[in-house]
């Protein structure tokens, strides 16, 4: 049964996905997506449980957090991983396949252990009593599928459009990319960036729907359950990690009543699924076939977006 808590984890679990996959839509394995989550859970708990002026601080508890508050912890969460990434991205994105993940891996790990050292973050045992800005999950389950709905949408739009295209030329071929003038080191910066705004506005959300927050949240196991979404739903599309995230966040859940066997069958999945299929759960080919067995006005209705998109895209 899936009831309301459920499904903000899965709807989270869809947003870390798509963070992992803007890098990949670039051709880049970055695990760095915990890192800049824990930056903006740890950035919403602080403000929200120190600073009076957000609606926190010593008489802020239980529920009743304003919406305002909130929108401008992700704003800010937003600008300071856009800023880090922009910054971290200049040096690490000039490494190359593995040596660029165990970067991004030893990123996640050097945020874990300062944030583990310092004082203002509670150290290992963190921040309590985030408060809330929703009385119910269902409050939290709405917010959040109405900012993966944005996610998605402009996953979509950069698809079809002048960088979404600059960014799959890359991951196809980098060298005939290069040599056909498209600026590599940019790309890659800006899918670099978008995966941070999107995982730090995702810890943000986390943060204040856990009510609590510590620097385990952003770990190494983090990087691998992140990357086992994009790698089971499929890393060709925006539609694959949003699949691998929800269906591999919810199994684990909808196991229970399996027992201890849970753990042993939620594993057999994640070692099958990428052996029957390669390349995720969907892929283009998958989509090309749905697409045909549309209504012909249908068809023709996306055919022309997507060319009025590419079309908006040209310089």
């Amino acid at each position: 049964m899936i009831d309301s808590t459920l499904l903000v984890q899965m709807l989270l679990g869809a947003l870390l996905g798509l963070s992992v996959y803007l890098p990949l839509a670039c051709g880049q394995l970055s695990l760095a997506t915990p890192g800049f989550y824990a930056i903006g859970g740890t950035l919403a708990a602080l403000l929200s449980t120190r600073v009076r002026a957000l609606g926190g601080g010593e008489s802020a508890s239980g529920s009743g957090y304003p919406i305002t508050s909130l929108l401008l912890e992700m704003l800010l969460a937003a600008v300071l991983c856009g800023v880090l990434a922009n910054g971290i991205g200049a040096v690490v994105l000039r490494l190359r396949g593995i040596y660029l993940t165990i970067a991004t891996i030893a990123l996640v790990e050097i945020l874990r252990v300062v944030s583990l050292n310092l004082t203002i973050t509670g150290g290992a045992v963190g921040i309590f009593a985030i408060p809330q800005p929703f009385d119910q999950p269902a409050g939290y389950a709405l917010f959040t599928l109405g900012l993966l709905l944005l996610v998605c949408w402009l996953c979509q739009r950069l698809a079809v459009t002048r960088p979404g295209l600059a960014m799959a030329a890359i991951r196809d071929d980098e060298i005939a990319a290069a040599s056909s003038g498209i600026a590599i080191e940019r790309w890659k910066r800006l899918a670099f960036v978008l995966s941070a705004l999107v995982a730090g506005v995702c810890g943000v959300v986390a943060a204040h729907f856990l009510n609590a927050w510590n620097p385990r949240m952003g770990n190494f196991d983090a990087s691998i359950t992140t990357l086992a979404f994009v790698v089971f739903g499929g890393s060709r599309t925006w539609i694959g990690p949003v699949v691998g995230g929800l269906a591999l966040t919810a199994l684990p859940e909808l196991l229970r009543p399996v027992g201890d066997l849970r753990l042993i069958v939620f594993g057999l999945v994640i070692l099958l699924g990428p052996s029957l299929f390669p390349q995720g759960l969907i892929t283009p080919e998958l989509l090309a076939n749905v697409a045909r067995r549309l209504p012909l006005p249908l068809q023709q209705s996306l055919r022309l977006e997507k060319v009025r998109a590419q079309g908006e895209g040209k310089p």
